[in-house]
C-alpha cells in the first residue's frame, strides 16, 4: 500500500506552488499519493503564511486538531513562511511537530522528513535553478515561479526574512516550464513573483539578462498556451513598456494587480513603497485609457502607525479614482522582524475597525456599480471548475468569475457566455457560443 500525503495550504499563489512542489517531490522520491483524510496520513503538512497575525494564530490550533487527529505513527510538518520566521520555535511550542522547513528550503523536504526535529530554514538557500518535479493542482493552469525571494525593504513586510533575497529563475527554464504545462494540457499559465515585473534583477550565475516585459513576450510565443496571468507586479516598476506589451500583446489576460497599500504619499514613504500617489493614479489610468475593459485589483492596509484622517482621505480617492474590481483590504497587524514593529504612533483599534468598514462599504457600492454594467455582455470564459446544481464555472479574459449550466466536457474549453443574472462574486450566463 503507498503511504498517504495530506497537505494543508495558507495563504497565497506562491505557497500553492511550494505545496505543488512538495506533493511532486514527495510523490517521486517516496512514493506518496495525496489524500484529503488527515486520519489515514502517513505525512500530515501545513503549508505557512506569516503576512499577517491570523494565519500565526491559526497554525497552533490547527497543528493540535491535527495531533488529536492522526493515527498511530503518523508525521507532522510545519513548512513555509512561519516556519521560516520561527524555525525551531515550533518544535518547542509543538514537540510532536517532526520537522520545519522555510519557504526557501521547499527543494529538502525528502531529506528533513527522515531526520526527526529537523530544522531547515536558511532564506539564504538557492533553488532557483532546482529542477522539481511535475505536479499540478488543476489540469486546466500551471502556477509557474519566475522569481524567489523579495529585495524590497518594505517596513511592514515579512516577506523578505521568510524568504529572502531576490533571485529570478533563469528564462530557458521558465519557458522550458510552460512547454511542459501546455503539453499537459494546460491552456493558461500564471507566472509568480514577488515583484514579477522586477524580474531579471539578479540571476544565480551568469544567464542572458532579460526584463520582465521580454519574458512575457518569450511565454507568449509558446504554441497552443493562449492565456497568461501573472501576481504580482510592483507600481513603482509598471514603466510605459510594459503597460503598452500588456495592452497590446492578445495572450496577457486584461486584469492587473496593483497594490496599492495606501493612497497617502507620506504614508508610502513611510512604508518605503518607493511611488506616490500621483504615481500610482497615473499608472492606473494609462491602463484603463490603453485597456478599457481591464480588471485592476489591489491590496490596502488600513491604519498603518501614524495614519491620519487626511492619510485615510486619500486612500478613499484612489478607490473612488480607480474604482478597482477587486480590493483585499486588512487593518495593519505588526509582524516580527520588520520595521513597522517598532514604531510606537499605533492607531486606536476602534478608529482602525470605523475606517475599514468605510472602506469596505464604499467598495461594495462600486462592486454594484462595476456588476450591473456585466449584464447582458458577453464574455469568453475558460471554464475550470464544477460548481453544484449542474453550474460550470470559469474566468474571462478580464478575471470575471463567470458560471453557466453544463457539466464536466466543458472543463478545459473555452465558450461565450452572455450574462443574465449580477452580484458582486460571480456573475451567471448562459452559452451562446
Amino acid at each position: 500500500m503507498s503511504k498517504k500525503l495530506f497537505i494543508e495550504t495558507l495563504g497565497c499563489a506562491m505557497n500553492v506552488r511550494d505545496s505543488e512542489h512538495m506533493i511532486a517531490e514527495l510523490h517521486e522520491k517516496e512514493g506518496y499519493e495525496l489524500t484529503q483524510n488527515s486520519a489515514e496520513a502517513d505525512l500530515i503538512l501545513i503549508n505557512t503564511c506569516s503576512v499577517r497575525e491570523k494565519p500565526v494564530h491559526k497554525l497552533f490550533s490547527e497543528l493540535g486538531v491535527f495531533n488529536k487527529q492522526k493515527k498511530e505513527g503518523a508525521k507532522i510538518g510545519v513548512c513555509g513562511c512561519t516556519a521560516s520566521h520561527l524555525g525551531k520555535e515550533i518544535i518547542k511550542k509543538a514537540p510532536y511537530v517532526n520537522f520545519v522547513l522555510g519557504a526557501r528550503n521547499v527543494s529538502r523536504i525528502t531529506d528533513v522528513l527522515h531526520r526527526d526535529k529537523a530544522v531547515e530554514t536558511a532564506i539564504d538557500y538557492d533553488e532557483s535553478q532546482f529542477a522539481f518535479k511535475d505536479f499540478r493542482s488543476s489540469p486546466y493552469k500551471a502556477y509557474i515561479n519566475i522569481s524567489i525571494g523579495c529585495d524590497k525593504q518594505c517596513t511592514f513586510c515579512i516577506v523578505p526574512q521568510t524568504r529572502g533575497e531576490e533571485i529570478s529563475i533563469p528564462t530557458e527554464l521558465i519557458v522550458a516550464e510552460v512547454r511542459r504545462a501546455v503539453a499537459g494540457g494546460a491552456k493558461e499559465v500564471f507566472l509568480l513573483g514577488q515583484n514579477v515585473n522586477n524580474y531579471g534583477r539578479r540571476f544565480s550565475g551568469e544567464h542572458e539578462k532579460i526584463n520582465f516585459t521580454e519574458l512575457l513576450r518569450r511565454v507568449s510565443a509558446v504554441e497552443g498556451l493562449e492565456r497568461i496571468r501573472f501576481t504580482s507586479p510592483h507600481p513603482l516598476h509598471m514603466d510605459d513598456e510594459f503597460i503598452e506589451e500588456f495592452a497590446r500583446n492578445p495572450k496577457i489576460c486584461k486584469s492587473m494587480h496593483m497594490p496599492l497599500q495606501s493612497g497617502s504619499t507620506s504614508l508610502l514613504k513611510a512604508m518605503k513603497r518607493g511611488y506616490s500617489k500621483e504615481w500610482f493614479l497615473n499608472r492606473a489610468a494609462k491602463l484603463r485609457e490603453m485597456v478599457p475593459d481591464v480588471s485592476i485589483s489591489t491590496d490596502i492596509i488600513v491604519a498603518f502607525p501614524g495614519e491620519s484622517d487626511a492619510d485615510f482621505e486619500d486612500t478613499m480617492e484612489v478607490l473612488n479614482a480607480v474604482k478597482f474590481e477587486q480590493v483585499f483590504s486588512f487593518k495593519y497587524s505588526p509582524r516580527p522582524h520588520t520595521e513597522a514593529a517598532e514604531y510606537t504612533n499605533v492607531i486606536d483599534p476602534e478608529l482602525a475597525s470605523e475606517r475599514l468598514t468605510r472602506l469596505q462599504a464604499r467598495h461594495d457600492e462600486i462592486l454594484d456599480e462595476i456588476s450591473e454594467k456585466h449584464l447582458g455582455r458577453v464574455y469568453r470564459v475558460y471554464f475550470e471548475e464544477l460548481r453544484p446544481e449542474g453550474m460550470v464555472a470559469g474566468r474571462s479574459d478580464n478575471n470575471i468569475l463567470i458560471k453557466a449550466e453544463g457539466s464536466e466536457e466543458l472543463l478545459g474549453t473555452f465558450a461565450d457566455v452572455k450574462i443574465t443574472k449580477v452580484s458582486r462574486l460571480v456573475q451567471t450566463g448562459e452559452i451562446v457560443g
